[in-house]
């Protein structure tokens, strides 16, 4: 029985097909990815990040994190909304981010939508009530299967750019929705599926 134990310690973790060995992206992954977030704050500083990924890889995204949270302020919306074109070009110059004008004037364009939607609700209800404010819990077997975009995440990309948001297309928001436990898209084999299962907003 001990050996038995020992090889089942050292057997390694079953995780999603689209996980690198990357120790970001698997910290990533095993603490984050599919976890239940309600904080509004937190919700915007990930949509916002999920929308500088546009054409490029999240893994680029994760290892500049900290970087954009420096750049914007911990992605605190009041202080973001008050930049300016000044600021803009200040950025421009940051090689810790990604250097791209749109990108960086859509975090200050989301930082105002945030605010007029908080005027009214939580920033947390609002992008809760996509999935009726509770995780759509699915059943892939490979992540291949998952869709890259749903008729809530076109709903979402839509309500958003209402509110004067940009970079909230409808896969992006579909990828926010994965990451922030609103979808449950981890294969039923990885290691974090029945954890997530068990987090999820029911």
């Amino acid at each position: 029985m001990p050996n038995q134990t020992k090889i089942e310690k050292n057997m390694p973790l079953h995780r999603c097909g689209w996980v690198s060995s990357d120790p970001i992206y698997l910290a990533y992954h095993d603490n984050e990815w599919g976890v239940p977030e309600l904080d509004s704050r937190a919700l915007f500083a990930k949509l916002c990040l999920d929308g500088q990924q546009a054409g490029l890889s999240w893994l680029t995204i994760l290892k500049k994190q900290q970087n954009f949270e420096q750049a914007f302020y911990q992605f605190d919306p009041e202080k973001i909304s008050k930049m300016g074109p000044a600021d803009v070009d200040r950025l421009m110059q940051d090689s810790g981010i990604i250097r791209n004008k749109l990108k960086i004037e859509s975090v200050i364009k989301n930082a105002k939508g945030f605010l007029a939607i908080e005027a009214s609700q939580p920033f947390s209800d609002f992008i809760w009530q996509f999935t009726d404010g509770r995780t759509v819990i699915n059943a892939w077997e490979d992540f291949r299967q998952a869709p890259t975009s749903t008729d809530a995440s076109k709903a979402m990309s839509k309500a958003l750019k209402k509110h004067g948001f940009n970079f909230v297309g409808e896969t992006i928001c579909y990828a926010f929705m994965q990451a922030v436990g609103m979808v449950n898209d981890h294969e039923v084999g990885c290691h974090c599926y029945e954890r997530t299962c068990d987090l999820a907003i029911k």
